[in-house]
């Protein structure tokens, strides 16, 4: 199955209380009070096989929310958005981490809600030992662990279903440089497997060598998309 990635006239609608919290349509109703914005509005954006796509941009632009409704963590207030192929994201540190327990009960639970069998998931629990590096503390409760640790362990995590889209939102940039390398050299397998990487973030040296392409999110919409040496020099300057 080849990785495919596209939204049409994707919207995301967003509610807020007077604390300018985000809140569902019901309790807007009922606290009558608050704001309403598009987080995102108007996006169609195609993504094909062997490509990775670096998305910049301001914090609020709506890299993130692009990300989560690509994920299926948002749902589409109008428009849609269509993926094909096994999708695997990391949108941030602590995403899916139950802070109570260990590292190794995170992996089979996350491995089981992600679709493997607990035995599947049983198995894959030496191989994610080892490519976290996090030796006794992965058998730790995940609430003793700093933000670099709960990243590696996170990604091992969504890594181990074999996505053809990967999908990264900061986390990368949180983690230590040895572990950093290991999401690199990941990434870049998924591509030339035929998969699809997309990446927020701010590490645009760290982008580049992941992307050949960048799209230039502002106020929840599209401002530019191509080369990503193109859209990096319209977005800095």
């Amino acid at each position: 199955m080849s990785a495919a990635i596209s939204t049409h006239r994707l919207g995301v609608h967003f509610f807020f209380d007077r604390q300018h919290r985000v809140v569902t349509p019901m309790l807007a109703r009922l606290r009558r009070r608050g704001s309403e914005a598009w987080g995102l509005h108007d996006v169609s954006l195609t993504v094909g096989p062997g490509e990775g796509v670096a998305l910049v941009g301001a914090n609020g632009a709506g890299k993130s929310t692009l990300l989560r409704a690509i994920a299926g963590v948002l749902p589409a207030d109008a428009g849609r958005v269509d993926t094909q192929g096994r999708l695997a994201a990391l949108l941030s540190i602590d995403a899916g981490l139950m802070p109570t327990l260990t590292g190794s009960e995170n992996c089979l639970l996350l491995g089981v809600l992600a679709g493997l069998s607990r035995s599947e998931a049983r198995r894959s629990l030496a191989e994610i030992r080892e490519r976290t590096s996090l030796g006794e503390e992965f058998d730790h409760p995940v609430s003793s662990y700093s933000q670099g640790m709960r990243a590696r362990l996170g990604f091992a995590v969504v890594d181990q279903i074999d996505p053809d889209i990967l999908l990264l939102d900061e986390v990368h940039e949180a983690i230590d440089h040895d572990s950093r390398a290991i999401v690199e050299a990941r990434a870049r397998e998924i591509l030339r497997s035929g998969g699809i990487v997309i990446a927020a973030g701010h590490d645009h040296v760290l982008l580049e060598r992941l992307c050949g392409r960048a799209v230039l999110m502002q106020d929840g919409a599209i401002a530019a998309d191509g080369d990503f040496r193109q859209v990096q020099q319209q977005y800095v300057g």
